[in-house]
C-alpha cells in the first residue's frame, strides 16, 4: 500500500496444537486494507513460537510504524471476545509451540518488570461491544503461552513509545473448530471480525478510558 494514511497493526497467529486454522489470523486478514477513522488496517501473521513471534512482531513495528497495535490470539474454551488487561513476564508452556519449544518458568524478557498493563481503552471497548450486542468481557489473564509472550513483548517494545497504544484480544474457536471439541463454545467469523473492527474504532476515538467496574473475584 502506498497511501499516506496512518496505520493500525493487527496481528494473528498461525494454527497450533493440531488445529488446521487459527481464528485470530482468519479474522485479522479479513480486515487487512480496511480504513477505520482514517487509519489503514494492516494484518500480519505471527508464528506460534516463543522468540520467533517477537522477532516477527518487532520487524512489523519497524516496517509499518503503526499508531495503534491490536494483537489477537485463539483461546479455545472461551465464549466471548476477551479484552486482556495484563501481560506477565512468564513463559510457562503446557504444550510445545510450533517449533517444539516448551519453556517452563522463564521470563519473557529477563530483568524486565513483572507485568505490563494494556494501553487500550478496554472498559470503553467493552461498553461499545456490549452496546452493539457482541459477546465480550475483560480478562485478567492472557495465560502463559505464546499469546501472553507476544502481549508482554509488545508492551515491552512500546514502553518508550507512549504515543503508540497497544494490547491483546483473545477470541473463541470458530464453529468449524468446535466440532472437534465437543462442548467448546465458538463464535462465527463475521461476529469476531465485527468485534475487532469496533475494538479498533473505539481505540481510535477514545483517549480516556471509562472508569467502571470490570473486575474479578477469582
Amino acid at each position: 500500500m502506498s497511501d499516506a494514511l496512518p496505520r493500525v497493526l493487527l496481528t494473528g497467529f498461525d494454527p497450533f496444537g493440531g488445529e488446521s486454522l487459527n481464528p485470530s489470523w482468519e479474522a485479522v486478514r479479513r480486515l487487512d486494507g480496511e480504513v477505520v477513522r482514517g487509519h489503514r488496517l494492516v494484518a500480519e501473521q505471527l508464528p506460534t513460537c516463543f522468540g520467533d513471534s517477537l522477532r516477527r512482531l518487532r520487524a512489523a513495528l519497524a516496517r509499518i510504524k503503526p499508531e495503534l497495535v491490536v494483537c489477537v490470539g485463539q483461546a479455545g474454551g472461551r465464549s466471548r471476545v476477551s479484552l486482556e488487561r495484563v501481560a506477565i513476564n512468564v513463559d510457562d508452556a503446557r504444550i510445545a509451540d510450533n517449533a517444539g519449544r516448551q519453556p517452563v518458568d522463564r521470563p519473557v524478557v529477563r530483568g524486565a518488570p513483572a507485568a505490563y498493563l494494556s494501553t487500550l481503552p478496554i472498559k470503553a471497548q467493552l461498553a461499545a461491544l456490549q452496546k452493539a450486542g457482541l459477546p465480550a468481557e475483560i480478562s485478567q489473564t492472557a495465560g502463559t503461552f505464546v499469546c501472553n509472550h507476544v502481549f508482554y513483548g509488545l508492551m515491552h517494545a512500546l514502553r518508550e513509545r507512549p504515543q503508540i497504544r497497544g494490547g491483546f484480544v483473545h477470541i473463541p474457536f470458530l464453529p468449524e473448530q468446535a466440532v472437534a471439541h465437543p462442548g467448546a463454545p465458538s463464535l462465527a467469523l463475521d461476529t469476531i471480525v465485527a468485534s475487532l473492527r469496533l475494538i479498533v474504532d473505539t481505540a481510535l476515538t477514545t483517549r480516556r478510558d471509562k472508569r467502571v467496574s470490570a473486575g474479578a473475584t477469582h
